[in-house]
């Protein structure tokens, strides 16, 4: 039997001083021309926690806000906001900076996180009253330093600097004198990554009233990567993860695929619970310091705010078929292989070309999860709307294979699509920002099936030209099959000496 979606998360943490400080749009400009304009216009077009919060799709991706109303609101969204909006959302939350720093040390196991102790002292205050943090958590965090002593790691120990409002509150210290891959910038952006994947686990347990320790096995598809010179790509992300989120009973490992490792992470997850080696598997990812402010420059040229200020993370729980959830589809996958080609057409024909397995038009699916991203960040940038150009191409497609007229061209795209609303974090809008959304119109019926699509641009890495992509369906469980009965040895030994038995009284009989 197919495996189930049995819970998803999804949460933002505003960061808008790791903006500045960690962006590589920024970190790159400061290295390049320290003096520039932009370096110094920055601080004005950075937007407040309040803003983030009521910011429309922000409160999309959390859940108080579904893809249908989003589409109501005319673009651009930035000037506009939800009224009465609220930081914590049916599948997660939006978190602010100071606590996520805090969260930052409660996720460093190895001394790194240095904190001033005013502000460690004040944040711990808020965090008590947050509904997720236990006293297992809270006993992860520990003593306060002078300021004195975080500037003196920053200045003379090569630590990265931790700021907030502006100010001097901690800093990342560097876990190796010489090791690259250990340096206090990569461990920064680690434990960012890191603690964002923490946040979206408890949210996951929290939201979906799961018992952790039912949890088998952990899949990372986030973007960074952990190791030191000997393997700066060993990993394991989910493993230390599910350490503080309180999976004992959980292993797991990492997969990377660009912007379509969660799509595969899925599928293997998938895999590994129809195959009967885990039960219960969650796959995960928290957010990159790197992609914030990334098209900050077009942002500001146009009076924008700088629109890339939150890390994005999520969680999905993929378990054994209960006859209730939504299941994936392993019959229907799609995927991109050595020997399709780069070109865009190429690429979504063989991702949706799965149908044809089923004899499935390509208006069979309800609803197409693409490259979700924001429009409100992509257009000012020159890319335009991501999710509309992958629907038309699907649309073209369905034209092409006679399964609509070029007249419902147009309307195909209402249909079948949506408005993006995820941030720009390279994985995160890749196809899985819908799920949570899918999960509740299939169980309402709403819808009876989405494909979830993944694409990822592997020659970033320089190993390869090639494209990537591979996509699934999830649709509307079919009910659970009665198991078939087993016969023992012993039982079918006894049936045929009965019948023999029968047959031989039959001829004495005659």
């Amino acid at each position: 039997m197919n495996s189930v979606i049995k819970g998803t998360s999804y949460v933002l943490v505003h960061v808008p001083d790791m903006v500045i400080h960690n962006g590589t749009t920024q970190t790159t400009e400061r290295t390049v021309n320290p003096n520039s304009e932009y370096l110094k216009q920055i601080k004005d077009h950075l937007r407040s926690f309040e803003q983030v919060v009521s910011y429309l799709p922000n409160q999309t991706y959390i859940g108080n806000l579904i893809p249908e109303e989003l589409g109501k609101y005319e673009q651009p969204w930035h000037d506009k906001n939800l009224d009465n909006a609220d930081r914590f959302g049916k599948y997660g939350e939006i978190m602010p900076q100071d606590e996520f720093i805090i969260l930052m040390q409660m996720c460093d196991v190895f001394d790194l996180v240095k904190l001033e102790s005013n502000f460690l002292e004040g944040t711990k205050k808020k965090l008590k009253n947050h509904p997720l943090f236990d006293d297992d958590l809270m006993q992860r965090i520990k003593a306060g330093e002078d300021v004195a002593v975080i500037k003196k790691y920053v200045e003379e120990e090569h630590a990265e600097p931790l700021y907030h409002n502006g100010n001097l509150v901690g800093c990342v210290k560097r876990a190796h004198d010489l090791d690259v891959n250990l340096n206090a910038h990569v461990m920064h952006e680690n434990l960012v990554s890191k603690a964002s994947n923490v946040l979206a686990l408890l949210n996951l347990v929290y939201k979906n009233n799961i018992n952790r320790e039912d949890i088998d096995y952990v899949i990372d598809c986030s973007e960074e990567a952990c190791g030191d010179m000997n393997q700066r790509g060993g990993g394991n992300f989910a493993k230390a993860c599910a350490e503080v989120a309180g999976f004992v009973n959980a292993t797991g490992s990492d997969t990377r695929g660009f912007c379509a490792g969660p799509t595969h992470a899925l599928i293997e997850a998938a895999a590994l619970v129809k195959a009967g080696v885990f039960r219960n598997v969650v796959v995960s990812a928290g957010g990159a310091t790197a992609k914030l402010g990334m098209n900050g420059k077009d942002h500001i040229k146009k009076g924008l705010p700088v629109l890339e200020d939150v890390l994005g993370g999520f969680a999905v729980l993929v378990s054994e078929n209960d006859g209730i959830n939504p299941e994936i589809n392993l019959d229907l996958v799609g995927r991109h292989t050595v020997g399709t080609g780069s070109s865009p057409q190429a690429v979504i024909t063989s991702l949706v070309s799965s149908l044809d397995k089923a004899g499935m038009k390509i208006t069979d699916v309800d609803k197409y999860s693409v490259e979700m991203q924001n429009p409100d960040v992509t257009k000012p940038a020159g890319a335009g709307d991501v999710p509309l150009a992958n629907y038309k191409m699907i649309g073209a497609l369905a034209v092409k294979r006679g399964d609509i007229d070029k007249k419902d061209l147009a309307s195909f795209t209402e249909q079948h699509g949506m408005q993006g609303w995820a941030p720009t974090q390279g994985h995160i809008p890749s196809g899985v920002p819908y799920i949570g959304f899918c999960r509740e119109d299939i169980l309402e019926g709403k819808i009876k099936n989405t494909m979830i699509v993944g694409k990822g641009s592997l020659f970033l890495g320089r190993m390869t030209n090639l494209f990537d992509g591979v996509s699934f369906i999830i649709e509307a469980n079919k009910g659970k099959s009665e198991p078939q009965s087993t016969i023992s040895e012993d039982k079918i030994k006894e049936l045929i000496a009965q019948a023999l038995k029968n047959f031989a009284s039959n001829l004495m009989a005659e």
